[in-house]
């Protein structure tokens, strides 16, 4: 006997004539698992990570069907906890908003801690004396009382430059002369102030190197 098409109609026990598709869908209605999941090992969850743990035993040689309906039960069973703990909030600018609660299972690290960096000999000198090394950002601008405001110590209208834009600079003619022709006064602050940096820099790569051979002197 073919079966009927959806929109064909078909005879009930009684005799009467109804549509195929309305005895279509109870049948549907029956097949369609059940949302209420119970296992004879409850699940564990962490819902911080959208984790289900199923510890209930799989047979050595599973089938496709079991594992198909196996992982939909932990599925349903995740999304049961998700709606029943987890709370929901409606926003017009992003719709359904659900917050998680915090991870309960730790992760492995994608890539390994990274080493730590070796002392310098300032961090060292400090440590050992008790000074309070700034950390990176801290106290980038100074308070200028001829201007009356907070000025950034380097870069761009930096304290550091204070006086190389002077339109007026006193010349000392003793000064003037130790420097040689091709030079003026007008940019020896510039020049010091160069002459800082690069010192700073020889220091600091000087420290770096005796930072190395301390650290491979002592894996020895």
């Amino acid at each position: 006997m073919d079966s009927a098409e959806p929109g064909d109609s078909v005879l009930s026990p009684q005799g009467q004539e109804i549509s195929a598709s309305a005895t279509a869908i109870p049948e549907l209605k029956r097949d369609r698992p059940s949302v209420t999941v119970t296992k004879p090992i409850p699940y564990t969850f962490d819902l911080g990570n959208l984790l289900c743990n199923d510890a209930n035993p799989l047979p050595p040689h599973p089938s496709e069907a079991l594992l198909h309906s196996t992982a939909r039960d932990s599925a349903q069973a995740l999304i049961n906890q998700l709606l029943t703990q987890c709370p929901i909030k409606s926003s017009p600018t992003s719709g359904l908003l659900m917050t998680l609660p915090p991870c309960t299972t730790p992760l492995p690290r994608e890539k390994p801690l990274p080493a730590e960096k070796a002392e310098t000999k300032w961090e060292k000198f400090a440590k050992k004396k008790g000074i309070q090394v700034k950390r990176r950002g801290e106290g980038k601008t100074v308070y200028d009382e001829a201007a009356g405001e907070w000025v950034p110590k380097w870069g761009y209208k930096g304290q550091n430059k204070e006086g190389e834009g002077d339109w007026l600079v006193e010349v000392d003619e003793k000064k003037e002369v130790a420097m040689g022709d091709g030079k003026e006064v007008r940019g020896e602050r510039r020049r010091e102030r160069k002459e800082r940096v690069r010192r700073k820099e020889r220091k600091d790569r000087a420290n770096e190197r005796k930072s190395r051979k301390g650290d491979s002197a002592g894996g020895r």
